[in-house]
């Protein structure tokens, strides 16, 4: 529900919130409801042990968490509230906290990725039985779960449906902020045997790891001044720029979505703002928003995809490559060692900086499946592991986009040419020279293509293709018949739908 603002009910004693995906004072749903309900608020973070305990031990989301939390933390102290840190498993460490510090709520926002609602429910039970109450609220998206759903109150599977409808209904009571502000003097100390410190990288098992290479600003601090730059300096020419690797033309908020350092109601609101107003560039950002917004509708709606399974049963019938030599194939492409530049240089920026241009997801994706025939899953664990931005429901949808098998997604025919798509958003190579430069002095040309150079050209340039770079892994003219003939499981029933276009540029 988006704020409702009635007359202050201190209905609690005392309340605890909960800190996940929302790190950030202003604008929080769930601390708002808290100041608003109790007389006396503690806030509280579990390093979840269940979610850590899986990741490489130089994991930059970990070191981008922990900044954030210490600024958080911060924030609360010079209100007159404390933040409560624990590295333990959350849904035995909550309800353990929670009747330490003797409140009678919990305070949540909400998240629909399947692990973290069993987690929930087992807060939630365990609460429960000690006779404290859960509230849960939205916080991460304008809509969410079933309140925007088709005519026919049925779940939208085609974006186009969906975008539509979100703006239809958008308005400003649902970009409303929480004013959280205006009731912080309900915020509490924890008693002091609770207090300590946010335990450092090391005492979580973590190594020091920088934040990508432009050092990414964390916290709610970090996210507005990203957020500022991009309205203030660069979203009117966002439509134009958002497919060149080369040119400083994303957002780069995508990090703070997915820890709540920056509010969405406030990215929304300003998009929307200055998209009434005639900004192309606008509309087409509040576009991704929206877009983000879908993916988690459908998780939501179907949560067998967080379990692997095809948006489209039918695509769970095509026989993937496998083997050793599918692993050696599998390994190069995590490496960047295709052969093909800008596959390669954008794996590069992904493992250097945890980042990936979003044009080149697509590209790197298409690549494994279409190219290597390798399955989608592999690539979707890989970018799981890597992405500082990750968040399922995006993830799965875009591989499923990639690989044709999700919803709305590209169909299946369609295959990406890695070097078409070098020489047509990254025609000078800069991209390609940034995170190649072994190849950077080939000329415009050739940079795109090295196995085409001529033999002085390689020579001069000093590129020895098996040596210095890779000879291509594999001919993208033989590897797209193969994946014609690989898909055609699925072509009889493809034929009988709607065949859906594919977006601008996409191609």
């Amino acid at each position: 529900m988006p704020p409702i603002l009635l007359a202050v009910d201190k209905t609690y004693p005392r309340g605890l919130v909960w800190f996940r995906r929302d790190l950030r004072v202003t604008d929080n749903a769930a601390l708002y409801h808290a100041l608003r309900s109790c007389r006396e608020v503690v806030c509280a973070f579990v390093f979840d042990t269940a979610i850590l305990d899986g990741l490489p031990r130089a994991d930059r989301r970990v070191a981008f968490i922990r900044a954030s939390l210490t600024e958080l933390a911060d924030e609360l102290h010079a209100r007159g509230g404390e933040l409560v840190v624990r590295h333990a498993l959350a849904q035995d460490e909550i309800p353990r906290l929670a009747q330490q510090l003797r409140v009678q709520a919990v305070f949540a926002n909400r998240d629909d990725e399947p692990a973290a609602l069993a987690r929930d429910a087992q807060v939630l039970g365990a609460l429960a039985n000690a006779g404290i109450t859960f509230h849960g609220y939205k916080d991460r998206a304008i809509f969410e779960r079933d309140e925007l759903l088709t005519p026919t109150g049925q779940v939208f599977s085609e974006f186009a449906s969906y975008k539509r409808a979100w703006l239809a209904k958008l308005s400003d009571f649902y970009l409303k902020p929480y004013p959280v502000e205006r009731y912080l003097d309900a915020l509490a100390r924890a008693p002091q045997v609770l207090r300590a410190p946010v335990p450092a990288l090391a005492e979580l098992g973590f190594e020091p790891t920088h934040l990508g290479e432009r050092e990414i600003p964390t916290g709610a601090s970090g996210g507005t001044a990203l957020f500022e730059e991009f309205f203030d300096k660069r979203i009117e020419r966002y439509e134009e720029a958002r497919d060149y690797p080369g040119v400083r033309g994303p957002s780069y908020l995508g990090v703070h979505l997915r820890f709540g350092t920056v509010s969405i109601r406030a990215l929304a609101g300003a998009a929307h703002q200055l998209a009434q107003a005639g900004s192309r560039g606008a509309a087409s950002w509040l576009g991704e928003l929206i877009r983000r917004e879908f993916h988690f509708q459908l998780l939501a709606h179907h949560p067998q995809l967080a379990a692997g399974k095809s948006f489209r049963p039918a695509y769970d019938k095509i026989a993937w490559h496998h083997g050793k030599h599918a692993d050696a194939l599998f390994e190069a492409w995590c490496e960047g060692r295709t052969g093909y530049p800008l596959v390669d240089a954008a794996m590069a920026q992904l493992s250097q900086s945890g980042y990936m241009h979003h044009r080149l997801r697509m590209l790197v994706a298409s690549f494994l499946c279409k190219d290597l025939g390798l399955d989608w899953r592999r690539g979707e664990a890989w970018f799981a592991r890597h992405l500082n931005d990750f968040e399922l429901a995006s993830n799965n949808g875009g591989w499923q986009w990639a690989s044709g098998s999700g919803c709305d997604a590209q169909p299946w025919f369609r295959i990406f040419n890695p070097v078409t798509q070098s020489e047509r958003f990254d025609p000078d190579g800069k991209f390609i020279r940034r995170y190649l430069p072994q190849l950077a002095p080939l000329s415009n040309t050739s940079i795109h293509a090295p196995w085409l150079a001529t033999p002085m050209e390689l020579e001069a340039a000093g590129v020895r293709l098996g040596e210095t770079y890779p000879h291509p892994i594999v001919d993208h003219g033989e590897a797209r018949e193969r994946t014609l003939q690989r898909y055609a499981v699925v072509k009889e029933g493809a034929a009988g739908a709607r065949t859906p276009r594919a977006p601008r540029g996409k191609k």
